[in-house]
């Protein structure tokens, strides 16, 4: 099953305690963790292991591997207390499921666009489309459809539909089912208000950016 991982059954909490699994020089794995590592175009979260700041958290198939500094002296079987920067976790959760909705509104309202690409960082996040003229012709759709459902306030239910694969989904009932295995708010109204921004990055190739206001 790999690593236990706890953000996804509370994607709110911010400590821990874990026991270190297996130690590889720089990198180590633990037994549970709430440190995401990037999947899905998810940035990674900053956290720490112990006394010793994360510097890469990678998947791994099931299992993440964190690579700590040089001077690491975690051993295996120790128990750590691990922690994130909440803030930067809580900005992700909300710039992923902004983006979530602007993508299932395309996908709704524009006959399934296609898809090329997705980053969602505690900046902004995106979304690339192949895309013939601007796509900022869709924004004042897509924005006015994202605030009525972020000003509803509707529950988001994250669940895993392949417990044995570890495939999660996220489900707003009455709006869409999408397999998705990031962290996720629990509703809506958390994402306040957003903006969308167009980009055009050549060759039929269009991005939208999305900002929390």
């Amino acid at each position: 099953m790999g690593v236990k991982k706890l953000f996804w059954q509370d994607p709110y909490l911010t400590k821990a305690s874990a026991i270190v699994t297996e130690v590889d020089g720089r990198e180590v794995t633990l037994n549970q963790t709430i440190i995401y590592a990037f999947s899905g175009g998810q940035q990674s979260d900053s956290g720490r292991i112990g006394d010793y700041e994360v510097i890469e958290a990678k998947k791994e198939g099931l299992e993440i591997r964190y690579t700590l500094p040089e001077n690491h002296n975690l051993q295996k079987g120790q128990e750590v207390v691990i922690e994130i920067d909440w803030e930067k976790r809580y900005r992700i959760m909300k710039l992923h499921f902004a983006a979530e909705i602007i993508l299932e509104l395309m996908y709704q309202s524009y006959n399934e666009p296609e898809k090329i690409g997705a980053n969602i960082t505690n900046d902004k996040a995106r979304i690339d489309f192949y895309w013939d003229g601007k796509i900022s012709e869709t924004f004042p759709l897509l924005e006015t459809k994202a605030k009525e459902l972020i000003d509803a306030d509707l529950e988001i239910n994250s669940e895993f539909d392949d417990l044995k694969n570890q495939r999660r989904y996220w489900e707003i009932k009455g709006f869409g089912k999408v397999s998705c295995g990031g962290t996720h708010i629990k509703r809506t109204g958390e994402i306040k208000g957003i903006k969308l921004k167009r980009n055009n990055i050549g060759g039929g190739k269009e991005r939208i950016e999305i900002y929390l206001i």
